[in-house]
């Protein structure tokens, strides 16, 4: 995914050697990385655990097609800083990207999920294959339904998730 700008943000790729570092508990090798400073809280076990499911060695197998569209949402200016990060759980086979999008909550309620969500999939629907784009949130993650809104989607179904119950599925299809 090439370096996409937003009004307030630049979304920077994430590449192997950030996920590399993350993934070691590295702060000073993940901020050289993406060239901003990171969120108190990352790297951490929780970010790891939410953000990058398959295993280190099988990204490093295949790094293009699991770190596909995923990218740091970064506040531009005289001190860069991360402030979340929207991904895609890889590039799909089937045609329809899944995404996902966290920002730092220091940095919550300030409308950058929804920028930085947007960009993105405005992106992935320009890409060859992919075909839409969905999101699941459950029906009570007030602030993941005012993203989902505000990047277009429109409620697409419903899935059980094992320990919590019912997840929403929203998507937006290539027009």
């Amino acid at each position: 995914m090439p370096a996409l700008r937003t009004e307030r943000l630049e979304l920077v790729p994430i590449t192997l050697p950030f996920v590399e570092a993350v993934m070691a508990a590295d702060r000073a090798r993940a901020e050289a990385a993406c060239g901003a400073r990171i969120p108190a809280a990352w790297p951490g076990p929780d970010l790891v655990a939410r953000a990058f499911h398959p295993s280190l060695d099988a990204i490093r197998a295949d790094p293009e097609r699991r770190l596909w569209g995923d990218t740091l949402l970064v506040v531009a200016g005289d001190a860069p800083r991360v402030v979340g990060s929207v991904i895609f759980h890889g590039r799909p086979e089937d045609g329809i990207a899944e995404v996902g999008y966290g920002v730092d909550e220091a940095e919550q309620r300030q409308g950058y999920a929804s920028e930085g969500t947007r960009a993105c999939v405005d992106w992935a629907l320009t890409q060859p294959g992919i075909v839409a784009v969905t999101a699941v949130t459950f029906p009570w993650h007030v602030a993941s339904l005012r993203v989902i809104e505000r990047v277009g989607m429109t409620r697409a179904g419903a899935r059980e998730h094992p320990y919590l119950g019912e997840m929403l599925v929203f998507e937006r299809r290539r027009r």
